[in-house]
């Protein structure tokens, strides 16, 4: 009896490993290598160029975070953008607002959808809702070509470097600012500000954001697969304060079923600790 584990590093000295019971898939696109394995504890997973992206266990947090606080906020949220999410996970979330008339998921690979939606059914559920348009192009040349169209961008990218790095430039937030009506929110995945590799990236983004955008804060979740399992998003506004603006009886009464985010959490969500902060406020 063989032991498989899938072991990444989170930094020089620290590893995550999980037991695994099969590799469901192995491949390479013209941009990464793509692979999904199938573990006793976490369900299936998927790696890019052997990093974590999501896990069937605890996917859920992480997707309802980055759609469902947006959402709580803007009031009349029609036409979405999507960056990233190959995976499916945040279609999946937005799909439970009947409000919403289109969403635009902009993949550069689409080899990762395809995987996605043999192995990772889970995630990849919502692809044929009448109201997604799928583009396989670069975010950052997508995003461009457009001036005052959507409600909301959600960043849903990999970490700042290979194919994702684009999407982590003072140039992209400052066209999905322009892309954004005069109340669009951004939101995004800000690193995690545990290990120094990843507080480094995370600050920079947090630079580059607060330079674009006069609301720029920052929210948490725990991720127990990622990097240290404390893991940051942004969001950035026009106009809209995540907290002051929250329609929290507005959201109740949609009876939208999530596992993780609920309106108290969302509140709290925000209030970060003193280390955080102090790294925020150094790049503010």
């Amino acid at each position: 009896m063989v032991d498989l584990w899938y072991s990444e590093n989170h930094t020089k000295g620290v590893k995550l490993s999980i037991k695994v019971d099969r590799q469901l898939y192995s491949g390479k696109s013209e941009y990464q290598r793509i692979d999904v394995f199938e573990s006793p504890v976490f369900g299936r997973f998927l790696t890019l160029d052997g990093i974590m992206m999501l896990t069937e266990k605890d996917e859920f947090i992480y997707h309802e975070m980055i759609t469902h606080v947006p959402l709580a906020v803007h009031p009349d949220a029609k036409k979405i953008l999507v960056i990233g999410a190959g995976d499916g996970g945040a279609v999946r979330e937005l799909t439970k607002y009947a409000q919403i008339e289109q969403i635009d998921l902009v993949e550069i690979d689409r080899k990762v959808v395809e995987v996605c939606k043999q192995f990772l059914p889970q995630t990849a559920c919502k692809f044929d809702d009448k109201r997604l348009n799928i583009y396989y192009q670069d975010g950052l040349k997508y995003v461009r070509r457009y001036e005052n169209e959507y409600d909301i961008i959600i960043v849903d990218s990999t970490d700042p470097f290979g194919p994702g790095e684009g999407l982590f430039t003072k140039e992209f937030y400052g066209n999905c600012y322009k892309a954004l009506k005069e109340d669009g929110i951004m939101v995004n995945q800000h690193e995690s500000p545990f290990y120094e590799s990843d507080a480094i990236a995370m600050k920079r983004a947090h630079k580059r954001i607060v330079e674009s955008f006069p609301i720029s804060k920052v929210y948490q979740a725990f991720i127990p697969t990622y990097p240290s399992g404390h893991w940051l998003f942004g969001f950035a506004s026009k106009k809209y304060h995540p907290i002051v603006n929250l329609n929290e009886g507005k959201w109740k009464e949609l009876k939208i079923n999530t596992k993780y985010y609920n309106t108290n959490l969302h509140r709290g969500s925000f209030y970060l600790p003193n280390y955080v902060e102090e790294m925020l406020k150094e790049n503010e």
